[in-house]
């Protein structure tokens, strides 16, 4: 029996790189859409660094000054690369029972995420975590990160307030997102932008494994 008292009431996950383990296929569909239409191709670090954002502000940052009725084709060129290989893509290790042991505890779970709807429905029917979450965001549908609309409609469904609300995510971008809502925050180390950027947007803790987040929440949230 877990007598730790409950601090948030709402826990929102951000979804790729947090969740997903699907960092480096991004990366590489990101690349892959910049060849097929003769761009110069981003780096690795540069292709991971816009994950998080909204699909249109992810590709005006990884290759800027595209003239801008391109981006519509290289979205579409990224889109077709993702979907054709998302099969692949898996839950980190340990997610399933990290969110049912939440659930036990009666917290309210949510995703805000930088991807399309259709994309994180997918990816939810492809874990098989439809049902599991009470609320999700995605960029095409509210405020892309870090603006703070995708946590504020979150508790707002949900009925929570930002003192009693914890995001968590991989990247700055989450983190930033948490600030401008003001809630706390969680960091993840696994993903897609190096820890030791977030040491000044203030996250609570930052975790190095899926085991590592559960152990956390479990004595801290």
């Amino acid at each position: 029996m877990n007598l730790n008292p409950r601090r948030f009431d709402l826990i929102v996950f951000d979804w790729d790189g947090t969740l997903f383990d699907s960092t480096a296929l991004i990366v590489r569909c990101i690349q892959a859409a910049c060849a097929d239409l003769g761009l110069e191709v981003p780096s690795d670090e540069r292709a991971a660094y816009v994950i998080g954002l909204g699909l249109h502000d992810a590709l005006q940052h990884a290759v800027p000054g595209l003239s801008p009725d391109r981006y519509p084709e290289l979205g579409r060129r990224y889109r077709h690369h993702y979907f054709e290989r998302q099969h692949e893509l898996v839950l980190f290790e340990g997610t399933v029972e990290m969110l049912q042991a939440l659930k036990h505890r009666n917290h309210w779970l949510a995703v805000a995420t930088g991807k399309s709807r259709r994309g994180l429905d997918e990816a939810l029917a492809t874990a098989q975590l439809r049902g599991i979450f009470d609320g999700t965001r995605t960029a095409d549908e509210t405020a892309g990160k870090p603006h703070p609309l995708m946590l504020q409609e979150l508790m707002g469904e949900l009925g929570a307030e930002p003192g009693r609300t914890l995001m968590i995510g991989d990247t700055t971008h989450d983190l930033q997102l948490a600030l401008n809502a003001g809630t706390a925050s969680v960091g993840v180390s696994y993903g897609a932008h190096e820890p030791e950027a977030f040491a000044s947007l203030g996250p609570l803790h930052v975790a190095h494994s899926t085991a590592d987040l559960r152990d956390w929440l479990i004595r801290h949230a």
